[in-house]
Formats: structure tokens, sequence, C-alpha cells
């Protein structure tokens, strides 16, 4: 009598969906941590429910936006450091709602790997749900995607998901008008756009993601995965004071092609780049890189995260409000008559 061999199962062809299913588990007690007025429903169901009317809404706008983090999951994959790379698909995602005039509600992410590594993914979930809970939104969902043949050993992919809300005419940008005061809050470092300029000039320095860092304390590779900042809780208490007329998140594309995204037509926006310091990681990718002042200002941060346009009047308070929340908060111009973005001064 013959043997019957046993069956060909999901687990030989490289998905364990016993693995999942721990995940799931393990994680439930952080997104449990970022419950919120409207949460409905925890992780596992076929979607995730939210109540508007429960968290405060009466006459409600939504607002969806989406990201991921670029090649900084390169670094963070290489390095092994992984525990705030979840904080910067959070922070993509709501800084750019909060520009609307949003506040975040809920958020969900997309985590794809060739192999689920369990304690890896725990550690990326983790500091999702810590960028959620720093940022007020729930974490009412995701999906984790094990594909073998997609992915290299160790490699994995981000996406985030975030919608917000707004009572209906309280959108941003509203009433821009020439005089308005540009305050500049400071960044943490790249946050999560250049990096592939960033890379090719770590790759040209001859340095590793080991080494001593050139600009500060600590590894290069740490320094460089600093996480994204977070301003969501911070600009939405400067919005209810009033006299704020738009906010614009600083990423791809820096200083010179963001803030024209929040202007109207017919205006424009003097910088005086003399107002603030260049961080210690902008100099040293521009020296060893040999960049031009103008490259860099459109393609980095340069040290300035989030852009509030204020009224003149409301420019002190609205200051002093940002900074008792925490921001390092510096005036940087002004909007002008004209279009585009002209610079005085000089970063380098």
């Amino acid at each position: 009598m013959s043997e019957t061999k046993p069956g060909l199962t999901y687990a030989d062809a490289g998905v364990d969906i016993d693995a999942g299913n721990a995940l799931v588990e393990r994680i439930k007690p952080a997104a449990k941590r970022t419950q919120r007025p409207g949460t409905m429903s925890g992780l596992g169901g076929f979607g995730a429910l939210f109540d508007l009317k429960a968290a405060g809404y009466s006459d409600p706008i939504l607002v969806g936006a989406t990201d991921g983090v670029g090649t900084k999951l390169r670094i963070a994959i290489d390095t092994g450091n992984v525990d705030t790379i979840g904080i910067d698909l959070v922070a993509m995602c709501v800084n750019d709602l909060v520009c609307q005039g949003a506040e975040p509600l809920f958020f969900l992410d997309y985590f794809a790997t060739g192999k689920l590594e369990l304690d890896q993914a725990t550690r990326i979930i983790e500091g999702i749900a810590e960028g959620c809970a720093q940022s007020g939104c729930a974490l009412i969902g995701g999906e984790t995607a094990e594909m073998p043949g997609m992915y290299h050993k160790g490699d994995f992919d981000l996406a985030g998901f975030a919608v917000g809300a707004m009572e209906r005419g309280a959108d941003l940008p509203a009433g821009v008008a020439e005089g308005d005061v540009l305050l500049g809050l400071g960044s943490n470092g790249v946050h999560s756009n250049g990096y592939s300029f960033v890379r090719k000039v770590v790759e040209l320095s001859g340095l590793g993601w080991d080494a001593d860092c050139p600009f500060g304390e600590g590894s290069l590779g740490a320094a460089l995965l600093a996480p994204t900042r977070l301003y969501v809780k911070q600009c939405l208490a400067a919005v209810r004071a009033g006299g704020v007329h738009a906010l614009a998140h600083i990423t791809g594309g820096g200083l010179t092609e963001n803030l024209p995204r929040v202007l109207p037509e017919g205006m424009g926006a003097e910088i005086d780049l003399d107002a603030w310091e260049l961080p210690g990681v902008f100099r040293w990718l521009a020296e060893t890189a040999s960049m031009e002042e103008a490259e860099l200002l459109k393609t980095f941060n340069c040290g300035i995260g989030m852009i509030v346009v204020v009224a003149a009047d409301k420019a002190d308070e609205i200051a002093a409000l940002l900074a008792g929340e925490g921001e390092s908060v510096t005036r940087i111009g002004t909007v002008t008559a004209g279009q585009g973005v002209a610079y005085e001064g000089k970063l380098l």
C-alpha cells in the first residue's frame, strides 16, 4: 500500500497565516492606546467603523490623505532601527491633513513584506501607534501582506492612509492677504523627503550607517532616522485661536515649491534666510554634495517643517501659543504681491 503524501499548504508557499494572526494579537494593545471619541471597533474586522457625531462634528467635511516614507525605509532596514519609521508614516499623512484645516480622526496602515518577522513587524506598527497617539488619531485598522518572491529577505514596504474632518466652511487656506506673517516651525531634520539624494550623498562621503555622525551625536544612520515632527495638535490649537490663514507642510519641493501651494493667485512670499540657522545635517549634505543654495531650498525643508501663514495683527499671539505648545517658532517672512518665493539673505 503506497503512502499518501501530505498536501501542499499555504505555509509551504511561504505565507504564514498563524504569524499574521499572532501579529494582530500583539498590536491590539498599541492600537487600543490610540482610541479617541468616535472609535467604534477594534482590530480584526473586515472594515473599521468611526462615528463622526461621537467625535463632536455636526456638519463635517471629510478630508483624506495617503503617503509613504520613501527610501528612508532603506536606512531603517539596513540599520535594523525600525522603531520610529512608523512615526514618519503617520506624520507624512496627518501633517498634510492639518494643512486643509482638518483634525485627523483615524489612520490605517499597509505593511508588506516577503516573510513576516513578528518582532520586526510589531516594532514597526508600535511606531505607527505612537505617531497616531501623538496626533490624536485612532489606529483603527490596516493590512499586513506577506508576499514571498516580491521582496528581498528583511525588506518591507509601508503606506499610510488618514482621514480627517472639519466643520463645513472651516477649510484652509482662507483669507490669505498681502502683509500676512510667515511663522516657521522647526523641523527634526530631514523628515521623510529627499532620501534618495541623502543616500547618494552618504555613498559619496564613504561613511557607513554606523559611522560617527559628522554633524551631531551618535551614529550617522541614527541621526538620519530622526522621525518626522508631528505638528497636528499645535497647529490645530493655533487655528482654533483665530488668525491662521494657511498652513504649508514643507516636504518634497522644499520651501520653494510648497509655500506657493497655499497662496492665492497673484500672491507670493519673501523669506529672510538669515532668520534661522541652517541645521547641521543640511549643511553637511550641501557641503558634501557641493549643492547650490537654490537646489538645497527646493529639495529639503532646511530646518522649517511647517509654515503658518498668520494675520499680521495676530502673529505675536500665535507665535507665543505655538511656542507654548513646544514649537521652535521663527518669523521668516511675509506674503507679498507677485508670484513664487523670493529669498533674502543666505543659508549657506
